[in-house]
């Protein structure tokens, strides 16, 4: 009596196909995932930076020169393109995987997100968290 052992070709390309299914199916979320990580990163960042031009001012009666180290985040580039006296505007842009986005914050608390990557609605009134362009929770 002949015993084999191992497996037969088919087997093995069975065995490829489900990997490759589980595998097309894993790897965006996992993108999408690593991306809201990134997201919230900025958002906090932003949080953050406000709360730093806030001390700056009561220190100082003025938001000019309070963005002089901006905050950080991960693949986002925190900035202040508007300071004044007495109001300021603070974005954070995407770039690598998060390219394409643009999050504001302003003085009076105003959170928008004015550009998304293709296949992301942006959204006026808060700092979008999904492609439809569903509200982030408050931080």
């Amino acid at each position: 009596m002949l015993h084999s052992r191992g497996f037969t070709l088919i087997e093995l390309m069975i065995f490829v196909a489900v990997v490759a299914i589980l595998s097309a199916i894993a790897l965006p979320a996992y993108n999408a995932y690593v991306l809201r990580g990134y997201m919230h990163n900025a958002q906090d960042a932003l949080m953050a930076q406000a709360n730093a031009l806030a001390q700056w001012a009561q220190d100082h009666e003025t938001y000019v020169g309070g963005c002089a180290t901006p905050a950080t985040a991960t693949n986002f580039t925190i900035s202040c393109p508007t300071l004044t006296t007495t109001a300021y505007s603070i974005q954070a842009v995407g770039f690598g995987p998060a390219s394409g986005f643009t999050f504001t914050l302003d003085s009076s608390g105003a959170k928008t997100t004015p550009k998304a990557p293709a296949g992301w609605t942006p959204n006026s009134s808060c700092w979008t968290k999904d492609q439809a362009g569903d509200c982030a929770v408050e931080n």
